[in-house]
């Protein structure tokens, strides 16, 4: 294996090991409320997105992007998609739905294959049609059963899936990206955190450990991204979509033997129905990536 490869899966476990054990931060945080949370995961990631800009010289990409209306109009909508669903996962982790959530990450490459038909015009094959066939049956029954629909789950699927949608349309980088988003985004967190009725809101009556937890929000959101871009340049996406369960998987244990939410026999069944699906598309993966290496090899000559 070369060497770029080898730290190009480095980096991809780190960054989705770091996405699986993040609820842990969230988790230890149940005392700030989540929408504060956020306010400040903006404003810190803002502040570290910009710093990595000018250490990395992303300056001419976002000059670039700024130019474009079109580009920044779209920016907009993918910075309240991915607003919502920073939202939704906080409160979902703080009030002990960290299954929802998990189950949410699990069902959104399936939201991505949907979204790719429609907006794309991919077709699917029989394997993929088996596997989002089998996350609509795990919809359903989940809607038999609770007698509602997994409400956290979709929302967390649907607007990450869409928010990857529209940035794979715009094709801006991710440091670009964040670094826009937050902007935007900046103005609402400093004001919420100023108009607030919160004990933890004013950072100078805050114990400096609480200041220090809350500062984290910015580094836990940028350092797994950090090593996300640098796996995207080293291994290809295929192989990183192989490692974006480890994200799913993690807040699954988490949820079920460290914090303990009850995992009903009904709803393993919608996980095993998700599983199923996800078991589907990562054995076809395999087999195109083979059928791919198969296609690649030098024809041997024959010998005369």
């Amino acid at each position: 294996m070369q060497t770029s490869s080898r730290s190009g899966i480095l980096y991809a476990l780190t960054a989705f090991t770091l996405w699986a054990i993040a609820p842990i931060y969230f988790k230890e945080m149940s005392f700030v409320p989540a929408t504060e949370i956020l306010a400040h995961r903006v404003i810190w990631s803002c502040i570290l997105v910009f710093v990595l800009i000018i250490i990395l010289r992303y300056s001419d990409a976002l000059k670039t992007v700024l130019r474009s209306p079109k580009i920044l109009m779209a920016m907009c909508i993918s910075t309240t998609l991915i607003g919502l669903n920073w939202g939704a996962f906080i409160w979902a982790v703080q009030n002990d739905q960290m299954l929802s959530a998990s189950l949410g990450y699990y069902i959104n490459p399936l939201i991505s294959i949907l979204l790719g038909v429609i907006f794309f015009k991919e077709k699917l094959d029989r394997v993929r049609k088996a596997a989002v066939a089998l996350c609509f049956c795990a919809v359903v029954f989940e809607v038999i059963q609770f007698g509602s629909l997994p409400w956290v789950a979709l929302t967390l699927a649907l607007t990450f899936g869409v928010y990857g949608l529209i940035r794979k349309k715009i094709a801006v980088d991710s440091f670009t990206g964040m670094a826009i988003e937050t902007s935007i985004m900046l103005p609402f967190a400093i004001v919420y955190l100023v108009l607030i009725d919160s004990p933890t809101a004013n950072m100078f009556a805050n114990t400096s450990s609480t200041n220090w937890l809350l500062f984290a929000a910015g580094p836990i959101t940028m350092v797994p991204l950090m090593c996300f871009a640098a796996a995207a340049n080293r291994v290809s996406m295929v192989t990183l979509g192989f490692f974006q369960y480890i994200g799913p998987t993690g807040m699954f244990f988490l949820a079920v033997f460290l914090y303990d939410e009850p995992l009903s026999p009904e709803k393993l069944i919608t996980f095993v129905l998700i599983w199923s699906a996800l078991a589907l598309l990562i054995f076809d993966s395999i087999r195109r990536l083979r059928n791919t290496r198969i296609q690649k090899r030098p024809a041997t000559k024959n010998s005369i």
